[in-house]
């Protein structure tokens, strides 16, 4: 009986590890986005700032629990080439294969959406060549991708599992006038002070930070500037508007305060750094 039992018992133990391995093989097979984002807890305030220059552009974004990434492109021979200046341009390194490939091989594979379905996802295309013509060439990459896209039509706004978001050299009026689209576009300050085009095609208003704060994240932030950030915030909102800005300080005091003022997203190329400080907050 004693025997029996021991032998049952060391049974149980081989099917285990065995199990164990048999699980992790699989893991390490399987496409790093499937699993990857079904176990990450998703940052829908947190925007990878030139998110190209990574090691693994979107995968090491996707695997921080990011909602935005951000890309910029140039046109080059009917295809939008990802890079920051043009010396860096390469081939290989397009908006198709970089994001737009895997993003939907990513949504088809999690039932259609980047995390889950309550999470909306941005893709922030940041057009470095004349705005008009990269347009055009933009138009007819994204076509095939249409299905995991939000977009705008006749009967208004339609939420998909990417949001694309156009700045840098924007054609905002060849944009505006389209009565069926797929794309919107990253407003400035003036834009939401005037107030005249709608959120449906401004979602967004991102400025340079050193052209309206001082604070450069460490200390305490001055009260007076706290408060004009809370203004911005709590105007956009008031029009349907995210804010977000650029060239913000790197730091941990920074993204704390930042996140308690409400600021929509917080900019950053310190992925994991700023996940950690993130997760640790309450909502504000």
């Amino acid at each position: 009986m004693v025997h029996a039992k021991m032998h049952l018992n060391h049974f149980i133990l081989f099917s285990m590890k065995s199990l164990q391995k048999v699980l992790l093989i699989g893991c390490l097979l399987m496409p790093w986005h499937g699993w990857i984002c079904a176990q990450v807890s998703p940052l829908p305030r947190a925007h990878a700032h030139n998110d190209y220059e990574h090691e693994r552009p979107l995968e090491d974004a996707l695997d921080a629990g990011f909602c935005s990434v951000e890309a910029d492109v140039f046109a080059v021979d009917g295809a939008l080439w990802v890079a920051h200046d043009r010396i860096h341009l390469d081939p290989k390194r397009t908006l198709t294969s970089l994001y737009l490939d895997p993003l939907q091989k990513l949504i088809q594979q999690q039932g259609g959406a980047v995390y889950d379905q309550k999470t909306a996802f941005y893709l922030m295309i940041d057009f470095k060549s004349e705005g008009a013509s990269t347009y055009k060439i933009c138009q007819q990459i994204i076509q095939p991708y249409r299905s995991i896209l939000s977009h705008v039509n006749a009967e208004g706004f339609h939420q998909g599992p990417v949001t694309i978001v156009i700045s840098g050299n924007r054609p905002i009026d060849l944009i505006e006038h389209q009565t069926q689209r797929w794309v919107f576009v990253d407003g400035r300050l003036s834009d939401m002070k005037s107030n005249q085009k709608p959120s449906s095609l401004i979602p967004w208003v991102s400025e340079n930070w050193k052209n309206h704060f001082s604070w450069d994240g460490t200390g305490v932030m001055p009260e007076a500037e706290v408060q004009a950030l809370r203004r911005w915030v709590d105007q956009a909102h008031d029009q349907g508007r995210k804010v977000r800005f650029w060239a913000t300080p790197e730091t941990e005091t920074f993204w704390r305060t930042a996140y308690q003022a409400g600021l929509d997203f917080l900019n950053t190329d310190q992925l994991l750094a700023m996940r950690q400080v993130l997760l640790s907050l309450p909502s504000p």
